[in-house]
């Protein structure tokens, strides 16, 4: 946007007052790209249990480069040389880190294009903005994509093990879903970072902050990202989704929307992602689906009709989670119940009911860059290593569970 006041503050209820970097960075919150993520929840469908966890995309992109600002700054406070056209780079690639989500969020993922990620669709989206402004993110883009070797910390502040976008939406989704246990000391951390070697690190006093953001994490996992009702009302969204895509394969009419319609009626992969996909995919969001799903719950097919009635008044599957996989004699049995309870035509019908599934929470990983902890002697060691409590090396463990989301006669 050319002209006016682009000098401006924004009150965050996390941190309370947040200033604009600079006016490009103005204008690309401005660009209809990134004012999209107004309309994309961060947490997607958690709000079916915490009913605080409403807030957008957007804000966390904002939140995040709150807290770049203010780790940039103190960096440069201890000496590291960091300059404008840098400072205004990072900042751009953390504010852009997120553009590349679909409606939803991490729920629909690859329900709408198979094997493209976000991350793959906001460094097309940056490619563009980039274009239309001029070449002035060339730099954001190189650091964004780790393409930047002079200073591999600017990337590590947008993507590593301790990154801005890891300390905001802790404490940001800590702070909706009021789960105390996700809180982290982000000034804390922030102000005990440092650089050696181009490496971000932490010094030594500051271990117990990231002992406690690495265990909050682990917590916020188990009890937000991947809570059991969560996950429940995921897979069904996920069902709506595939069923009315399998409808759509058969002709059948779901709506006049067109960037919508244009998913749900093709298969659209990495290879098949072209100019008019991502052209569509921007102007799609959260209010999208859910239209959409309150539209089909009238629908001729009984089952999508079924399955969005039960998502728009949160009448939900059952779920159970356990430490081994769920036996596919279990599943099939579950589904022949399905099959007996809604009255489907085919066992294939009762594959939207019956859904089985891998849940995995990794709080931290040490390969290809962890977290270093600069010693007082300037040697840098992993904080697994560092640390003296014994169940931070226990964090670095992948645990598995695995789960199957049915229909009971009770419901």
């Amino acid at each position: 946007m050319a002209g006016g006041n682009k000098n401006k503050i924004i009150n965050d209820p996390v941190y309370g007052f947040l200033a604009v970097p600079s006016p490009l960075i103005y204008d690309v919150i401005q660009h209809p790209y990134f004012q999209r993520l107004r309309r994309i929840r961060q947490l997607g469908l958690t709000e079916l249990v915490y009913p605080g966890a409403t807030h957008t995309r957007f804000h966390h992109a904002l939140g995040a480069l709150n807290l770049m600002v203010k780790a940039l700054d103190v960096l440069k406070q201890k000496g590291v040389e960091i300059t404008e056209q840098e400072t205004e780079a990072a900042c751009l690639g953390i504010l852009l880190h997120d553009i590349g989500h679909g409606p939803y969020s991490h729920t629909l993922e690859h329900s709408l294009i198979k094997g493209v990620s976000h991350e793959t669709i906001s460094t097309l989206l940056m490619a563009r903005l980039n274009h239309e402004m001029e070449g002035k993110l060339d730099l954001a883009i190189r650091i964004f994509n780790g393409q930047y070797p002079e200073k591999p910390f600017l990337g590590q502040l947008i993507s590593g093990q301790l990154d801005m976008d890891r300390l905001d939406y802790l404490s940001r989704d800590s702070f909706y879903t009021g789960v105390s246990e996700g809180i982290v000391g982000a000034d804390r951390i922030i102000h005990m970072l440092n650089v050696s070697k181009g490496q971000l690190v932490v010094e030594e006093k500051g271990i117990y902050s990231v002992e406690k953001f690495l265990v909050a994490r682990r917590l916020m996992y188990w009890q937000v990202y991947l809570h059991k009702t969560v996950i429940a009302a995921d897979e069904l969204l996920i069902s709506i989704l595939q069923r009315a895509r399998f409808l759509a394969s058969q002709g059948h009419y779901l709506g006049s929307y067109h960037p919508l319609v244009h998913f749900l009626g093709r298969e659209i992969d990495r290879d098949k992602f072209d100019e008019e996909s991502l052209n569509l995919f921007v102007l799609l969001d959260d209010y999208d689906i859910m239209t959409a799903v309150k539209s089909w719950q009238f629908h001729e097919d009984p089952v999508l009709a079924r399955l969005a009635s039960a998502m728009l008044y949160r009448q939900l599957p059952k779920i159970q989670v356990q430490n081994e996989p769920v036996p596919h004699t279990v599943v099939e049995s579950l589904r022949s119940r399905a099959k007996q309870l809604f009255g489907l035509e085919t066992t294939g019908d009762a594959e939207y009911f019956v859904r089985a599934g891998v849940l995995m929470n990794h709080a931290y990983i040490s390969e290809g860059g962890g977290i270093w902890i600069c010693r007082k002697d300037g040697t840098l060691v992993d904080v697994a290593e560092a640390s003296d409590n014994y169940n931070l090396s226990a964090l670095k463990k992948t645990v598995t569970r695995y789960f199957v989301t049915y229909w009971a006669e009770t419901q």
